[in-house]
């Protein structure tokens, strides 16, 4: 009998078999009969930036591989972590013991395995500034390594490429400074005397505003950001702000600007949309959500649907933030909404 898979979204999505790892030595075991079995394997930690557009005909391995430990040196905190656990958890812990330094990223959701594959960032912050080093474990070998330069970048690693076959993220390092300055520059962290606040008040600010906005998956399936925010080059935004004098923008450092891409969706009138069971939901139009019955082609249409409106509006392709995975494993979802 089929088991069912755990994910955010709420959808009705089954494997083979569901199977939770506490170390490392139980999740080369799930690998080893896995293989004599022939089935394809898939590592989760929460499922909670993943979309399974089909049932799964493997093996999911749920993993809850958990430790915190915390050293530190005259200028430096340096924290080994678990993959298994829950990232908001590390930032809540951290913060009660006057460790600053990841507050911004408060309430993403996920374990911490998944930080560094995506590079998971909000506020003006991204997970780079702290990696110290990702833990992996060949899962053909049992060898577990240390890599020190993950080559980030907005919402990539090469966890997701070099490493993604073969190889499982089991631990993270971060490494914090000491000398701690506050990133305040973005949506209502602009408010904060960067010479006066304290961390606990960004942790506290940035989780009232993200509670406020963003629908909590155990009440409203969903996978978060959905999309991610698109980079275009300077003269393209020239001709936008001609047009849209109030569009949110973010010079980078290459030249190019980010733009919110929450704001392009909700600019197309589209907060609210709804395909079968899904929609884009009516406070974050960055986020779809499971209004109860969605299955995964509601999901799919919709963002679909989306990406179409906003590329006919602004000439600005969006692309999905959220991992597309179907029966074998993770697939290009540009192979379904283009």
């Amino acid at each position: 009998m089929k088991k069912a898979i755990p994910n955010t979204f709420k959808l009705p999505v089954y494997a083979y078999d569901v199977i939770s790892v506490c170390s490392v030595e139980q999740l080369l075991d799930c690998y080893r009969q896995a293989k004599i079995k022939n089935l394809p394997i898939l590592i989760l930690g929460e499922g909670s930036n993943t979309l399974f557009t089909e049932d799964f005909d493997g093996i999911v391995i749920i993993n809850r591989i958990k430790a915190i430990m915390v050293t530190e040196d005259s200028d430096y905190w340096f924290i080994h972590v678990g993959a298994g656990e829950i990232w908001h958890q590390l930032v809540s812990y951290l913060i009660d013991s006057n460790i600053p330094g990841l507050e911004n990223l408060a309430l993403i959701p996920g374990c911490v395995g998944s930080a560094p594959i995506q590079n998971i960032g909000a506020y003006g912050v991204e997970f780079e500034k702290f990696a110290h080093f990702v833990e992996l474990v060949e899962l053909a070998t049992g060898n577990v390594i240390r890599v020190k330069d993950g080559k980030y970048g907005y919402r990539e690693s090469i966890f997701k490429s070099q490493y993604l076959e073969g190889y499982v993220v089991v631990g993270v390092g971060l490494k914090l400074i000491k000398q701690w300055q506050p990133i305040l520059e973005y949506g209502e962290l602009k408010n904060f005397d960067p010479n006066t606040v304290t961390a606990r008040v960004i942790f506290d600010k940035v989780c009232e505003v993200r509670r406020s906005k963003l629908p909590d998956p155990n009440i409203l399936g969903n996978a978060g950001s959905f999309f991610k925010n698109p980079v275009i080059d300077k003269v393209q935004y020239d001709a936008l702000i001609e047009y849209y004098p109030n569009m949110p923008a973010y010079p980078q450092a290459n030249g190019q600007v980010k733009l919110a891409a929450g704001w392009l969706i909700d600019q197309c009138g589209l907060k609210g949309y709804q395909i079968g069971g899904a929609a884009v939901h009516d406070k974050q139009a960055l986020v779809l959500v499971n209004k109860g019955n969605a299955i995964a082609q509601d999901v799919v249409d919709l963002s679909r649907v989306v990406i179409n409106t906003v590329q006919q509006k602004f000439n600005i392709h969006l692309s999905p933030e959220i991992r597309f995975m179907n029966k074998q494993g993770e697939i290009n979802p540009n192979l379904l909404l283009l």
